[in-house]
């Protein structure tokens, strides 16, 4: 007994003993790993594609997109001449011109079809002013069993028709609601509805613009990347020609060795030059593809120039053209409109509906026992309040205040947007004069270093100033021309129309 006693004690104290050193060779955070529970995320089920269902959609889809790329061109064509270019991206073997972008970012850039669209809601909002005038129609049945609270059992015929324990009634019902005048309520609603449906017509019309004006820019910032990539090619074979001709000067010691060093470095900055032009000519071809909203048009080849001729515009035609066509300042009338026709609305609200009624009843205890019907006119007053009333008036006449400050804004907004415009536009007209005079100027130097350096007259530092003022006159007098571009594209999407062109050269 007492080995056992002695054996069980020696277990329980090399147990004691041995639990913390344990505990210190185990790390804490394998611990709190194994403690911790795992919880597997099961992943969702894939959903059952109905093919019926989505070719049905597509349909439907590929349909409303070409009415709406229909409403938008006849919208875009009244103001703007017809554009002739084919709509599918596909058949035109990847040459684009300008014309061919506009009309395709008219059929496919979904801004344009979401403007088309909102208009659509506010068309369908008339219909919905008008409906007050249509008939409301309803229709049902109802069958009831009444049970009977007591049952009287007695002889004779009053005694046998309170014998009966149940009472069962079918009732189908037909009833029509007609309002005949509501003194001009509804037509004041139309109204209103008609001239926000005309407001949303004019938004979508400047959103078509802003579209075209964003084409433009796109375009135009494409074709100048292309230019200033052929000009740090040109560059880069300038250089390359003086590396050669240092190198042979090198070899039969008429230079020195930093001449070809020198050669070489121009040499390195140019061909980093035409990499960074090559990169931006790429972004440029995916902003375009983005502008016009046919991601796949990356790779295109570009078939218009940058435009040389001057333009023929004077300020105060320019103005003319802007309150008569600009559509966000036509928008803000229409608004304007709405808002003096909501008063109306408001005020006639006092009056009361004139309105016709009947309804048909037939049924009881089986369904053909009995019928009824109900015929009348009523003028009556629905849920009047006067306080109510009163304060929606009272906000009717401050939204017709409102709009009519904003339509000032708006006016405002459009003469001093014109008059930026145009100034921007005379501007860069003035800067491609000097810059065209400059660029001949420096060409000139560019082609007289090189040949002072060709026969051992001039040196390469010669050389590459009068290089490097050559590209730099060539990006200068394409950058001017490239902003001329982009301001005529801007003064015609603040005036809402083309402006002309003149048979003048820049």
């Amino acid at each position: 007994m007492k080995k056992i006693l002695n054996l069980f004690l020696i277990c329980s104290v090399l147990a004691v003993t041995t639990a913390p050193v344990l505990s210190e060779d185990v790390p804490q955070n394998v611990i709190a790993k194994t403690e911790e529970k795992v919880q597997i995320v099961k992943p969702e089920k894939p959903k059952k594609v109905n093919k019926r269902r989505e070719r049905k959609k597509n349909i439907e889809k590929a349909k409303n997109k070409a009415e709406s790329s229909k409403e938008a061109e006849g919208m875009y064509e009244t103001k703007f001449p017809v554009i002739n270019s084919q709509i599918e991206y596909s058949e035109m073997n990847g040459e684009v011109t300008l014309s061919d972008c506009i009309k395709l970012a008219i059929t496919h850039n979904p801004t344009i079809m979401s403007a088309i669209n909102n208009a659509e809601i506010y068309k369908s909002r008339i219909g919905q002013a008008w409906s007050n005038y249509f008939p409301t129609i309803g229709a049902g049945v109802s069958y009831s069993r009444n049970d009977s609270l007591m049952t009287m059992r007695s002889s004779g015929a009053f005694g046998n028709m309170m014998n009966r324990k149940y009472d069962m009634y079918y009732v189908p019902t037909l009833s029509a609601n007609l309002l005949l005048f509501d003194f001009g309520k509804t037509k004041a609603n139309a109204d209103m509805a008609k001239r926000n449906y005309e407001s949303s017509r004019y938004d979508a019309e400047m959103n078509i613009e802003n579209v075209i004006y964003n084409v433009k820019v796109a375009y135009y910032n494409m074709i100048f990347a292309e230019i200033q990539k052929t000009v740090y090619e040109d560059t880069v074979k300038d250089f390359e020609l003086q590396l050669k001709q240092a190198s042979a000067y090198y070899h039969i010691g008429k230079r020195a060795k930093i001449d070809v060093t020198t050669a070489e470095y121009n040499l390195g900055n140019a061909k980093v030059n035409l990499i960074k032009a090559k990169n931006t000519m790429e972004v440029a071809a995916v902003q375009l593809a983005n502008a016009v909203g046919i991601p796949e048009m990356e790779n295109v080849v570009l078939k218009d120039k940058l435009n040389t001729k001057a333009y023929d515009v004077n300020f105060k035609d320019l103005l003319e053209t802007a309150q008569s066509s600009r559509p966000s300042l036509l928008s803000a009338k229409k608004l304007v409109d709405a808002a003096e026709l909501n008063v109306r609305a408001a005020k006639r609200a006092f009056t009361p509906d004139l309105s016709a009624f009947g309804s048909y009843n037939n049924g009881g205890g089986r369904m053909d026992m009995d019928y009824g019907y109900q015929a009348g006119v009523q003028l009556n007053y629905s849920n009047l309040n006067l306080m109510l009333l009163k304060k929606q008036v009272d906000e009717a006449k401050a939204t017709y205040k409102k709009y009519e400050a904003d339509y000032e804004q708006q006016r405002q907004n459009v003469y001093l947007e014109v008059k930026s415009a145009y100034i921007n536009l005379m501007n860069s007209h003035d800067s491609l004069d000097v810059s065209k005079l400059a660029l001949q100027q420096a060409k000139e130097r560019q082609y007289q270093a090189f040949r002072r350096y060709q026969v051992g007259m001039g040196d390469a530092i010669e050389f590459k100033d009068a290089e490097n003022s050559y590209l730099n006159a060539q990006l200068d007098y394409y950058s001017n021309l490239l902003n001329y571009n982009v301001n005529a594209a801007e003064l015609e999407r603040v005036i809402g129309a083309p402006i002309k062109e003149s048979s003048v050269d820049l």
